[in-house]
């Protein structure tokens, strides 16, 4: 139990005024004269000791009043469990802001987080003198420690800003409870200013924090909500590419989708091209009607594309140069975070491939040399790769650093030397595709252990299925070079290309992925990584036509499986695959060089217009990038306005900019399962400190006490008196 006004405890001294006053004022006996003394002295004995006994309830009763009067103005609180502090005693508090990008949300012409800013330089008055005090946030390199005084807490709330990359809330309260776990004052105070939206508290990082909060004994918790419980807002959701990187000749496709919190309304969509001197070019636009908790899709085509890095950007509220279309302008809505989404692809010129096999190389290279390089694709200059034979005799001759990828068919042995070539060749990054059949005997030159240092298995015997039971399996289509079959899995009709005969394998190295099966469970296309390339290796070939005793039908007949299973495999071996030009805010940027962008220093600019130097690993032939922060669209330059350009876009994550604030029962759930309370007002987390710091106060109950004492008092004082 604790007192707000200690001293007054002092006023249950004049509980001596009553006594004083009884002692004075007590009544002496009268003396009569009386025949009947032995009467008279009974009845003498009997009033006295009836008048003492009224006297001394009176004596009690108005004593009563006044130590109970004394002990309510001295402000008691009692504290069920817990340590007892004084309302003033110091604490130590963490206040933690959300700096999401959704904090951004205007309501009332002010934003959630300078909503949370006001409350939060308020709840700073508040605290007890010499109290410690942490402010965190949610951005990435937010260190976690007292500040010096209450006034640099006051500065550091002012400088509150939001971030793109922010973390979650659960992973800051973390960082905060062993802020708290380290601080003098025995008392602890974590406040959470939040907009309570769902992204902010992922399932997965919950159970941690709960278990972290657990250990804050006698801590007051409190998670403070400056969000909106109906808010206003229209956003793009995340882009969707037809690739990154492109083909030349091939037509990009941008996708998205319109979502709507709050009033239907009309929204004019539009997608901006980066012309040459970066300016934004409108090149199309849509007007679209969408209704609360709706998704409409919106796709955008372009055509046309030269090689070379394009950048861009769709928005809404497009401010359009006619009338006419100034007239479907609509207002600003409540968050500008998700109005644009910025996008980069690079059109590149056809990838070489070399394609190299035993003489005749042209009836080799004929079905793999059509599928990946159709002669109409070729003529229009449309194609993808570009496809150039070489005799196997005459590959140790070639320079292959010219080729982004090299396919060996159905290869006869080759020296030592040559698959030492091909090892270093493929560890500089580059790729290789091994397509085995019947010229790979003796057994003993492909299992050599320099082969093996390139091969994807140990050969062990041919296997014969002339029944035509055996055709390609694929049971995960998670892999990139099976991506493309993703929305055709139940329905390729691998059966119709059956496999006649087959490598098997008696052993696979270490770190060798099966991408594809057989039907009877045996590798037939395997993936093995080395240095910084890739090799893709098939256990029967490409190259036989079906009227020599073939190894399989695969490019046989309407075979566009084989067709698409080709290209995915040519893409994945010249890396282009696995290159990223768009990434959400806080990823670092990889971005490959080729051989014509090997520059030593690049000067990279920010979507603010700041530009930095960039030195590339010309080791890896790659620039790395961890300055992005910045949603937009970055530049890279070297060697001048002629010279190299290259660029990648940054976006906000989904749960950054998502306005879907939990509901009711997931809100009464989560405050329970961290042992939080609620406050949206000065009053409610006014009365909660309190509450948490004195416990509940019995001043209400005593003064009623008082008053019920004191009107006993006064209606005993009158029937004894008036008698």
């Amino acid at each position: 139990m604790t007192f707000l006004h200690v001293s007054l405890l002092a006023g249950a001294a004049f509980v001596a005024v009553p006594i004083v006053l009884h002692l004075i004022m007590r009544q002496r006996p009268r003396r009569l004269e009386f025949p009947a003394l032995r009467f008279i002295e009974r009845r003498h004995d009997a009033n006295r000791r009836r008048l003492q006994l009224r006297h001394l309830l009176l004596l009690l009763l108005r004593a009563g009043v006044l130590a109970l009067l004394a002990f309510a103005l001295a402000r008691p609180s009692i504290k069920f469990g817990g340590i007892f502090f004084g309302k003033e005693a110091p604490v130590s508090a963490a206040l933690v802001f959300d700096t999401a990008p959704r904090m951004e949300y205007r309501h009332e012409n002010k934003t959630r987080l300078q909503a949370a800013q006001e409350f939060g330089g308020w709840l700073l008055s508040q605290l007890p003198a010499e109290s410690e005090i942490a402010v965190l946030d949610t951005r990435p390199a937010a260190a976690a420690a007292f500040l010096p005084d209450r006034r640099a807490a006051a500065e550091r709330i002012e400088r509150l800003s939001v971030a793109a990359d922010a973390r979650s809330l659960p992973d800051v309260l973390q960082s905060a409870v062993e802020l708290l776990d380290r601080g003098k004052s025995p008392r602890k105070e974590l406040y959470v200013f939040t907009d309570l939206c769902r992204g902010g508290w992922p399932e997965r990082l919950l159970e941690k924090l709960r278990s972290r909060l657990a250990a804050l004994k006698d801590a007051g918790l409190y998670l403070i909500d400056v969000g909106i419980a109906e808010p206003t807002n229209y956003g793009l959701e995340q882009l969707r590419l037809s690739g990154e990187v492109l083909p030349n000749g091939a037509t990009l496709t941008v996708e998205s989708a319109l979502s709507c919190y709050g009033s239907p309304a009309t929204r004019i969509v539009s997608l901006y091209l980066l012309d040459e001197n970066d300016s934004p070019s409108k090149r199309s636009s849509e007007s679209l009607a969408a209704s609360s908790g709706e998704l409409r899709p919106v796709e955008f085509r372009i055509s046309g594309l030269e090689p070379g890095v394009h950048q861009g950007f769709i928005r809404i509220g497009d401010v359009s140069e006619t009338q006419s279309d100034a007239a479907q302008i609509v207002g600003q809505d409540g968050l500008a975070a998700d109005d644009v989404r910025y996008f980069t692809v690079e059109v590149k010129s056809a990838w070489r491939i070399l394609l190299s096999a035993p003489q005749p190389v042209e009836n080799y290279a004929l079905f793999l040399g059509q599928a990946l390089s159709p002669d109409v694709f070729r003529r229009r200059g449309q194609a993808r790769f570009e496809c150039e034979t070489c005799e196997l005799e005459k590959l140790p001759e070639r320079d292959l650093s010219a080729f982004s990828a090299v396919c060996l068919l159905d290869p006869t042995p080759l020296e030592p030397a040559v698959w030492s070539r091909l090892k270093d060749y493929v560890s500089e990054g580059y790729g290789l595709g091994i397509f085995l059949g019947r010229n790979a005997l003796p057994l003993e030159a492909f299992n050599n252990p320099t082969a093996q240092e390139v091969l994807a298995g140990k050969l062990l015997r041919q296997v014969r299925r002339p029944e035509g039971d055996v055709w390609f399996a694929p049971q995960s289509l998670q892999h990139p070079v099976l991506q493309a079959f993703r929305g055709y899995s139940e329905t390729v009709p691998w059966q119709a290309f059956p496999v006649f005969r087959y490598w098997q394998l008696e052993s696979v190295p270490g770190g060798t992925n099966v991408l594809v099966p057989y039907n009877d469970g045996r590798p037939a296309l395997l993936e093995r990584p080395l240095g910084r390339g890739r090799i893709l290796m098939m256990t029967t070939p490409v190259s036989d036509r079906p009227n020599r005793n073939p190894w399989n039908l695969l490019p046989v007949g309407e075979a566009w499986p084989f067709v698409v299973l080709m290209n995915q495999m040519a893409v994945y071996l010249v890396g282009s695959a696995e290159v990223k030009l768009n990434y959400l805010a806080g990823d670092t940027a990889v971005l490959p060089l080729d051989a014509s962008q090997r520059r030593q220093s690049y000067i990279l600019s920010l979507p603010d217009g700041l530009k930095l130097p960039l030195a590339a690993d010309l080791t890896r032939r790659e620039l790395i990038i961890t300055a992005t922060e910045q949603v937009g669209n970055y530049q890279l330059q070297a060697g001048g306005e002629k010279g190299v350009k290259l660029g990648f876009s940054v976006n906000y994550a989904p749960e950054q900019t998502q306005l879907d604030r939990l509901s009711d029962e997931e809100s009464a759930e989560l405050l329970k399962s961290l042992n939080f309370r609620l406050a949206r007002s000065r009053e409610q987390i006014d009365r909660q400190m309190n509450l948490a710091r004195v416990g509940h106060e019995l001043f209400p109950g005593l003064i009623l006490l008082v008053a019920l004492l004191l009107g006993l008092e006064l209606l005993v004082a009158e029937r004894f008196y008036g008698r």
